[in-house]
Parts: structure tokens; sequence; C-alpha cells
């Protein structure tokens, strides 16, 4: 046992702070407090002692032990001991339970790992946007928007030339890595619809359970267009439009010297093209306050689509717009000289929950009011929005014009070439339940934000542009107010250059810039001629009659081959299925072309044609390489019915 005084000596050494404190102040402290430091003292000298205690006790027990061991342990042929030899493994393990590896093998394995995360980084991959999903068959009827076949060929496009596309998937879709991909595979089988797939799905086993993304697709009967036409040409975009203005000076004369560019007019509309001489709004002048032609202003069909505009097209018709009507009957063709009529609606809340018109102002090009009257909602209104509408409970009281009444008046005061101005117009034709097919939405062709999917609001432009306040004051808008701001604000572009106001198509509203929905829809280049520019190639495969207008809006003068594109004429749908095995693993994009006959889908042989589709489909899928996107439209049937498309991208799965 340690002495007292070589307890304090170790304490002393310990706790130096302690002693050097207690040293001369100690004997000047009252008894109390001495008393309490001696207390403390001996705790310590204790504590001391148990400490060295215990560590003797350790170090004893230890060498028993080690004397133990060295008396029963053998050591293995590399000289350690089992236990040794456990802790060396042990330290060997990695946290997953798996042995480390080290020298060549960590290397080797290094390397292999480094080519899979390659690997995984170049395999493409396809996936649907919001848009895209909502296109969907997983989503219900009365909530699905179908896409365009546009939307299709702008999917074909961007896999051929990426970037250099002229429209982007972006709005539905996203496909990377494109230029991985060893093949894309279009199948297209006209006269099939969703319907037909929809109702006897038991009958397409393959497409079923193989194709990831099934969507719903717009048929271009539904507008009395073209198959072969709608995927084949690709709208002008403002940059092609700008390079063949400068080349032949006007679209017109461009149509008629290059071969590479298609008059593409079209419309849902019931458009009368016989009263209209087809070169009258060549030959005709502009009005005088006008800088270009205003018809360049107007959205584009596609434009309109996603403006949610109310479109006349077969099975919309019936879905969504069963109690819209017509602005007219039948329209005249749009020219240069057309009126500007601008409208503007005001809303109401009903006890329904919805919006109903409660007033409608029209103003035309000299800035007279020509119509302007208030609307009695067929439900009874719950609040009437008086910050936004200007409407009053006071304003409604003797109201009894009925909407109704109201679409018979526009259709009697509308020109038959009227071009409608407006602020986000939809919203106005939506509130009087009518289509028209010449819009311009100040909302699209004015823009300060530089950002497409950024709306400009009316009163920021009106200030902006035309130095005027609107919608100021708590007593809400006014309707009269608002459709002059827009005509007003259409006037002013049409004076300045067609990319005036816009900072997405303009810096600083002077310098044009290319954007593609500022190009026209009545100009288009082929597809198929674009998708070979960047070096790919094209095989293009139908039977007789059809082949013949692809190879039309390849060259419209027919006048050869085309280089890079392989078209090929057969027989049958057989030879359309034999041919593609055969060769599409050689080109960059295949297209192959079968035309089911109405004829041959009575109740009797039906079931039989859609198995054996489906069996082509599955063959195709076995034979051609990977990674390869493959699609196949059902174009939907001439007598009405919207089409589907299967797409799936097959490839390796890497593990």
């Amino acid at each position: 046992m340690p002495s007292k005084s070589g307890n304090h000596q170790a304490l002393q050494l310990s706790f130096p702070y302690l002693y050097s404190n207690m040293a001369s102040p100690l004997m000047s402290t009252n008894t109390k407090r001495r008393q309490r430091i001696e207390n403390k003292k001996k705790k310590l000298a204790a504590f001391l002692d148990i400490a060295k205690l215990n560590e003797n006790d350790r170090r004893k027990q230890q060498e028993n032990k080690t004397g133990d061991e060295l008396k029963c342990v053998q050591l293995d042929e590399n000289g350690l001991s089992p236990s040794k030899k456990i802790k060396t493994e042990l330290e060997n393990i990695g946290p997953s339970g798996k042995t480390k590896l080290s020298g060549q093998e960590y290397i080797d394995l290094k390397k292999v790992l480094k080519e899979r995360k390659n690997k995984i980084l170049q395999v493409p991959k396809f996936q649907l946007r919001d848009m895209g999903e909502g296109a969907t068959l997983k989503v219900s009827l009365d909530s699905r928007y179908p896409l365009f076949l546009s939307d299709i060929q702008h999917l074909i496009l961007y896999s051929q030339i990426g970037v250099h596309s002229p429209y982007s998937p972006a709005r539905w879709c996203s496909l990377e890595k494109y230029n991985k991909l060893d093949t894309v595979l279009l199948l297209i089988v006209e006269n099939l619809s969703l319907y037909d797939y929809e109702a006897f799905e038991s009958h397409f086993p393959f497409c079923s359970s193989t194709f990831d993304h099934k969507i719903e697709i717009l048929s271009p009967f539904a507008y009395s267009d073209d198959i072969v036409k709608e995927l084949s040409m690709v709208p002008l975009s403002a940059t092609q439009m700008k390079r063949l203005i400068h080349e032949y000076g006007t679209l017109e004369e461009a149509t008629k010297h290059c071969n590479e560019i298609f008059n593409t007019f079209h419309h849902y509309f019931p458009i009368d093209q016989g009263n209209v001489n087809e070169n009258t709004n060549v030959n005709s002048v502009l009005p005088s306050s006008d800088k270009f032609d205003r018809t360049r202003l107007l959205l584009s069909g596609w434009q309109m689509v996603e403006e949610n505009f109310p479109l006349p097209i077969k099975g919309l018709m019936e879905r969504k717009y069963s109690d819209y009507t017509l602005t007219k009957n039948k329209y005249k063709k749009v020219t240069k000289n057309s009126p500007l009529i601008a409208v503007d609606c005001e809303m109401c809340k009903t006890e329904t929950g919805d919006l109903e018109l409660t007033r409608v102002s029209i103003v035309n090009e000299q800035h007279q009011v020509i119509y302007d009257t208030l609307v009695k909602p067929q439900n009874r209104i719950v609040d009437y929005l008086t910050r936004y509408s200007g409407i009053n409970k006071k304003m409604m009281a003797n109201v009894n014009k009925q909407l109704t009444d109201v679409q018979k008046e526009l259709r009697k005061l509308l020109p038959n070439d009227a071009i409608l101005v407006g602020q986000s117009l939809a919203n106005d034709l939506h509130a009087l339940k009518m289509m028209h097919p010449y819009v311009i939405d100040t909302s699209v062709i004015f823009n300060v934000s530089g950002d497409r999917q950024r709306k400009t609001k009316l009163k920021i432009l009106a200030n902006e542009f035309l130095n005027v306040q609107i919608q100021s004051g708590n007593k809400g808008h006014c309707s009269s107010e608002d459709s002059l701001a827009c005509m007003k604000l259409v006037q002013l572009k049409l004076k300045k250059h067609l990319y005036y106001g816009d900072a997405v198509m303009n810096s600083i509203y002077t310098q044009p810039r290319a954007y593609p929905d500022l190009g026209t829809s009545s100009y288009a280049l082929s597809m198929w001629k674009q998708c070979v520019k960047s070096g790919n190639t094209v095989n293009l495969i139908a039977q007789n009659d059809t082949l013949d207008k692809y190879k039309y809006y390849l060259d419209k003068n027919l006048s050869g081959e085309i280089e890079k594109i392989e078209c090929t004429k057969v027989e049958s749908n057989v030879d359309v299925v034999e041919q593609l095995n055969e060769t599409m693993n050689q080109f960059q994009l295949n297209v192959g072309h079968l035309k089911v006959e109405l004829d041959d889908l009575g109740d009797t042989p039906k079931t039989e044609t859609f198995k054996i589709v489906d069996q082509w489909v599955e063959q195709l899928h076995k034979t051609v390489s990977q990674p390869t996107l493959i699609m196949v439209v059902f174009t939907g049937r001439k007598d009405g019915g919207n089409g589907v498309c299967f797409i799936h991208l097959k490839r390796d799965f890497i593990t």
C-alpha cells in the first residue's frame, strides 16, 4: 500500500493546478473551507489508489491468459496462431460482409465496375412527360388529351438529328442518348383504331404486354387530312422560312422553284377553297398600315391545340364540345386583307362551380365597339368576381339575354374570313362555346419574359407597348377596354415587324432570333430529307399507291431516287413485313406502312386480322437489333375513331 506522503506527491503531479492554488492561501482560509479541501484531497487519493489496483489486476490477468495460450496454441503453416488468423481474416472483411480485395484482383474489379458504369450511361432512355402521361390509355377517357401524329413526327426527327431538329418532342416526352440507338422502327397500320385495340385487347397479346406506353393520338382522318402527308411534312421553322424568303423572295415563289418546299395548308374547319383564286393573296396589296402579311400571326393548328382552343375534331366533338357551335357554317380562305375583330369576355362563378359568360365586347379595326352585351348565365350566380369581371348584382338585375342568343348574333355579325384577336383567346371562345379557325393571340405573339411558358398579362403589355393604363382601380376589368387594347397591340406589331414585342424571338425587340413556333404551318419541308442531312439512312417500305405518296413528299416532281433514302414498293402487307425483317437492321430509320382494308374488318375476319397484326409486330420485335426505339401506330378510321401509338425501347438491361 503506498504511503500517505507518496499519495500526496502523486496527486501533486496529477493535479498541479489544485495544489498550486492551495499552497499559500491555505493558512488564511477559514476552518470550513480548509475542511472541504482536505476532504477533496482524501477522495482524490482514494481514487488514485483504486485506479492503481485495477491496473495491476488487469496486467496480471493479461499475463496469465497469454501464458495459457502459449501452452496450447499450435502455429499454422504461416506462423499465425488461430486468434491472430481470425483477427487477420476479420480485418479483410468489408462493411458489406464480403472479402476485401487487394492487388491485381482489386484493380481488375475496379476496371469492370468502371466499364459497367460507362455502359449504363450510354444506354438510351425514353420516358413520358406530363403531357404524354395525360394522353396514355391509363388515363380515363374524359380526362385524356390525345396527341397529334405530328408529335410522333417530332420524336422521330429528334431520334435522327437530335438538337438539330427544328421541332422537339420535349412537350410530351424525353429521349436520352438518341445517338446510341441502333435503329428506329415505325410501323404504321392504317385503318385500325383505338377502339379496335381496346374492344379486342385480348387479340393483341404481344402489343398489350410488351409495349410500355400506349398513347391516344388524334387521327388525321378526323380533320380530313392524309396520313402520309401529316407524317411526312414538317412545318417551316422561323429559321428555314427566313432562309427560303432570302433565297426566293417569297414562300410562294419557293414552292414554284424548289422541290423541297410544299404548300400544306389544311384546317379542321369547313373552309371553301374554291371561292378565292390561289394567287389572290399573293398579288393583293397589303393594307397601308401593315408591314407584313397579317396571316403570319395566325396560330397554327398545333398551337391552337397547345393553347386549348376548342376545335371541331371528331371524337372531341362528341366528348367535350357537344354543346359548342361554329362561328360560321362555312369559311372563306383567310387573306392579308381579312378583317381583324377583337373579342373579350367577362365571366362570373355560378352554383355549378364553373365560370359562365356574363359579358362580351367586340371591337373592329377602326376601334369602334360594334357589339357589347351582358349575358344571363344558365345557372345562378354565386360570385360576381367583381374585382376581375367588373360585373355586379345591380348590372345583372334585368338581363335576360342567353348564351344561345349571343351565339346567333355573333354568327350573323362576324365575316366569313374574320381574324379573331384576343388575350388568351381560348378562354373567351370556351366561354362563348364557339369555334373559329383564324385567331391571333396577344399572349402568344407578345412576350416580355423570354419564356414561352410564362404568359405576360394584358395590363403589362398595354403599359409596356401602348403606354396605356388598363384594369386599374377596384372596379374590375372592362371587356370593351381589354378588347380595344388587344386590337391596338396587334396593329402596332403589324406596323413594326414580325418579331416586335417578343423577347423570345427578339433581343431588345430589334434583332430577330430563330424560334420554331413563329414559323408557318402552311408551308413545309420533307421530314425524310431532314432525317438524312446528318448522314443517316432511311428505309421506306409500302404498297404501290402508298409508296407513291411517300415518294411525292420526298420530291414533288418525282424526278428520281433520293440519296440515302431507300424506297421499296411491294404488293401486300405480308411483303412489307418480310422486307422489313430482311433490311431494317441496315438503316437508322425504318418505316413500314401496312394498309388493312376496311372490307377485311367485317364481323367474321376481324379478330383474325387483329391476331395477325399482333404476330407481325412480335416478329419484327424479335428480328430488330437493340437498342431500338419501336413505334407502332394504329391511325384510326375514316368513318371515325382516334388512333393509338405503342412505344417501346428495346435494349439490354445491365445487371
